[in-house]
């Protein structure tokens, strides 16, 4: 939905640039200099690039969690388990305006509790831009991190 705004926007923007002046031709003065249209950041268009990402998962209490996936978006795809529902995170993560793949700020205040020895790693590209991360689950803040990327990371614990 955001896509399709942006895309009226730019293509409104278009038309009202390529109007405007015709229609002060018609009234016989033009103002000179005439304005240029303001160069829009796109953002949003961004997300049009497909997802393709990597995720390998090791350490994980549960076999099955483990392994190399392969995630495709735009169409979902890949070998990932639940592509279209981790397609579909990825895409209400990216409309809230957060990055998923953001490391855990410095200065915050984790919980000291464990939440196992498994460990992941992202690599790829989303939102047009390279990712290369790695997840764990040492410390409270790490386990959010991973639990609110779920279920493009599985869960193990």
């Amino acid at each position: 939905m955001l896509r399709r705004l942006a895309l009226t926007a730019v293509v409104s923007l278009a038309v009202l640039s390529a109007v405007a002046p015709a229609a002060t031709a018609d009234s016989g003065t033009l103002p000179l200099p005439l304005p240029r249209p303001l160069p829009l950041p796109l953002p949003v268009l961004q997300g049009e690039a497909p997802a393709r990402l990597t995720i390998t998962v090791s350490g994980a209490e549960n076999a099955a969690a483990d392994g190399t996936f392969e995630l495709r978006c735009a169409p979902a795809g890949g070998s990932h388990p639940v592509a279209e529902q981790a397609c579909g995170r990825l895409d209400e993560l990216a409309g809230e305006g957060k990055d998923p793949f953001a490391p855990v700020p410095g200065d915050a205040l984790c919980t000291l509790q464990h939440g196992g020895p498994a460990t992941a790693r992202i690599t790829g590209t989303w939102q047009g831009r390279h990712i290369d991360t790695v997840f764990s689950r040492t410390d409270g803040c790490e386990i959010s991190r991973w639990n609110n990327l779920g279920p493009v990371l599985p869960n193990v614990g």
